[in-house]
C-alpha cells in the first residue's frame, strides 16, 4: 500500500527479532519480492532507536489520554490509534516544520476536526433505526476517527459495541464515571488580562458553564421534534 501510495520501492526493513519477523514465511514473503532484512541484535532497542523512540512517545500519549478520562486499559488500541492520528498531523523539525501527513499525501490536514480522546459525547439516531418517541441521540464515549469513513469512533454505553458516526455532539469537558455510571461534568474558569488597563486593577474573570449531558440531550430531543413538526405539519 505504502508503495502504490508514495510512489517508491521499499528496499530495506529494519525490525527486532520478533517471531513475526523472523517466520520461515515472512522470510520466505521477503525473498520473493526482493526486500532486504535489518534485524536488531537481542535486548539492543538503540539500534532501532528512531522507531524505537517513536514507540515511546505513542505509549506514553495513549496513557496519558486514558488517564485523564478514567477509560479502562479495554481502550489502549482506540488510544494508541488515535495518539498516532494526532502525532502524524504535527508539525515536525524534522521535516522542516512539515506533518508527516502532508509530506507523505501531499496536502495539508485541518485540525478543526480534532476532538478530546475519551470525552462524552452524544450520536444522533437516524430516523430509521428509531421511533418518534425515541430519543433522537444516545450517550457515548469518543474513542478516535473513522480509518475508511469520515467520522468519528463512539463506544456506544448501551450496547458497549464501538461504532462510526458523523453527526457528534461533544462535551470535552466531561468524562464517564465507571463507577457511579455517571457523567462527571466541570465548570471551566477563565482568566482573561486586558492589556490595556492598569496593573493596579483585578484580572478579569469569566466563568462558562459547560451545559450538562440532560441539557445536551434535550437539546437535541428539541430539534427532531421541531424537525418531525415542519415535516408532518
Amino acid at each position: 500500500m505504502v508503495e502504490l501510495q508514495s510512489g517508491y520501492k521499499l528496499k530495506k526493513l529494519r525490525s527486532d527479532r520478533g517471531g513475526e519477523y523472523t517466520s520461515a514465511e515472512f522470510l520466505q514473503f521477503c525473498e520473493e519480492i526482493g526486500l532486504e532484512r535489518q534485524l536488531t541484535v537481542a535486548y539492543s532497542p538503540q539500534q532501532n532507536g528512531v522507531a524505537e523512540r517513536k514507540n515511546r512517545t505513542i505509549v506514553e500519549m495513549s496513557k496519558t489520554m486514558m488517564k485523564e478520562k478514567k477509560l479502562p486499559y479495554k481502550f489502549w488500541g482506540e488510544a494508541v490509534n488515535t495518539a498516532v492520528y494526532i502525532r502524524d498531523r504535527c508539525p515536525t523539525k524534522a521535516l522542516e516544520k512539515v506533518s508527516p501527513f502532508e509530506a507523505f499525501s501531499g496536502r495539508k490536514s485541518g485540525v478543526k476536526h480534532l476532538k478530546v480522546f475519551g470525552s462524552i459525547c452524544f450520536c444522533h439516531v437516524p430516523n430509521q433505526l428509531r421511533s418518534k418517541l425515541e430519543d433522537a441521540a444516545v450517550k457515548c464515549i469518543f474513542v478516535g476517527y473513522g480509518k475508511c469513513e469520515k467520522g468519528y469512533r463512539v463506544y456506544n454505553l448501551q450496547t458497549n459495541k464501538i461504532t462510526t458516526s458523523r453527526s457528534v455532539i461533544f462535551d470535552e469537558n466531561s468524562l464517564w464515571d465507571r463507577d457511579t455510571q455517571t457523567v462527571d461534568s466541570v465548570t471551566v474558569q477563565i482568566r482573561s488580562e486586558d492589556t490595556s488597563r492598569s496593573s493596579e486593577e483585578e484580572h478579569e474573570e469569566t466563568m462558562i458553564d459547560i451545559p450538562s449531558p440532560p441539557q445536551v440531550l434535550a437539546h437535541a430531543k428539541c430539534a427532531a421534534h421541531i424537525a418531525d413538526t415542519e415535516l408532518y405539519g
